[in-house]
């Protein structure tokens, strides 16, 4: 038992160092090292896409094909308002407020009739159109003479004002007419170029205004204004034979509307129906008489 004692000693002793040994070869990181090690790869957040900003969506009277309506630009101290339509397009200046503001009462649309593209002699503001922007008479409309529509700088003003009126009377929209002097005898060399340029101001700025518009005519002109304009008024489309030229606008889901003086209903309103146009039968002088389409 006393040999056993020392060796039992000495073994415990050896274990010791041995333990010691092994202990002093193990490394840790000390714990600034290891914060550094972590922030030396940084995390990259993914990278957002930008989201397209939304088309605005306009706020004035876009119709759709199959919109009813009226036309009286004659006798407007007596306008007829009993037609259950949607929409009426009646003139800017004579016709009276209250007339205006009975159709809105019936849950109508109104539109006003201005000439953009002529000087009337009994217009109001007549006076304003300096000489040298009026030109040839408009065969057929005493009183009447085509503008120099290239001279944007001077009617500008008058146009605005007319614009101004619409919207100081209530009008929801406005149908510019005489707006394709380019192919007419104006007594000015007006090109197509001129004539567009003069549809895209009087349109901007009416929808400036928060004024829908319509496109008077001007069928050679439909692909390149098509987007300026908010719906079509043609005459006697079917009476020419050129009505093909109207379809941009109901394929792009905007109301054609339309009238023949000469044909019968019987020549016009199935085919007028089939592209869905919406059309009637008036008088020349555009009094309260109506036979619709549809």
């Amino acid at each position: 038992m006393k040999r056993i004692l020392p060796l039992l000693l000495l073994a415990l002793a050896l274990l010791g160092v041995w333990i010691v040994r092994a202990a002093s070869q193990r490394v840790y990181l000390p714990l600034v090292s290891r914060q550094v090690s972590a922030e030396s790869t940084p995390t990259v957040s993914p990278t957002a896409t930008p989201e397209a900003s939304p088309t605005p969506t306009p706020t004035w009277w876009q119709p759709a094909p199959g919109t009813s309506w009226q036309w009286q630009l004659s006798n407007n101290d007596a306008i007829d308002t009993s037609f259950d339509v949607d929409m009426y397009d009646i003139d800017l200046v004579e016709a009276p407020q209250s007339v205006i503001d009975q159709l809105h009462a019936d849950g109508r649309i109104v539109i006003c009739y201005f000439s953009a593209g002529s000087w009337e002699d009994w217009r109001p503001d007549a006076d304003d159109f300096p000489s040298e922007v009026i030109g040839n008479p408009l065969e057929g409309w005493p009183g009447e003479k085509w503008l120099d529509i290239r001279q944007i700088d001077t009617l500008a003003p008058i146009m605005r004002a007319r614009l101004d009126l619409a919207v100081q009377k209530h009008c929801d929209g406005v149908e510019p007419d005489n707006i394709d002097g380019y192919a007419n005898d104006t007594g000015f060399p007006l090109t197509a170029e001129d004539q567009l340029a003069y549809n895209r101001f009087i349109a901007a700025e009416a929808h400036a205004r928060g004024l829908s518009i319509g496109l008077k005519n001007d069928l050679e002109q439909i692909p390149d204004l098509l987007s300026d304009f908010d719906w079509m008024l043609n005459e006697e489309c079917f009476y020419y034979d050129e009505c093909d030229l109207l379809t941009p606008f109901v394929q792009a889901g905007k109301a054609v509307f339309g009238v023949e003086y000469e044909l019968e209903k019987t020549e016009f309103c199935p085919q007028a129906n089939a592209m869905n146009f919406d059309f009637l039968k008036k008088h020349w002088e555009l009094d309260a008489w109506r036979e619709s389409c549809r």
